[in-house]
C-alpha cells in the first residue's frame, strides 16, 4: 500500500473520530458546571478600563 493510500484511509477513519472527539471535549469543557463566571468576566473584560460617557446635557 502506498503512503497516500495509507494516509487517506487513516484520515478517512481514525483522525475523523480523534478530530471529533477533540471538538466534542472542547464543548463539554466550555458548558462545565460553574465555568459560567469565567466566561462573564471574559466577556466584559475589553470594557474594563472603559469610562462611561458624559452625562448628556438637554438643549433648552
Amino acid at each position: 500500500m502506498e503512503t497516500y493510500t495509507l494516509l487517506r484511509h487513516f484520515a478517512d477513519s481514525w483522525a475523523l473520530v480523534l478530530l471529533t472527539a477533540v471538538f466534542l471535549g472542547v464543548i463539554v469543557w466550555a458548558l462545565r458546571p460553574g465555568s459560567r463566571p469565567l466566561h462573564d468576566e471574559a466577556a466584559r473584560s475589553i470594557f474594563r478600563d472603559d469610562t462611561k460617557p458624559a452625562a448628556s446635557q438637554k438643549e433648552a
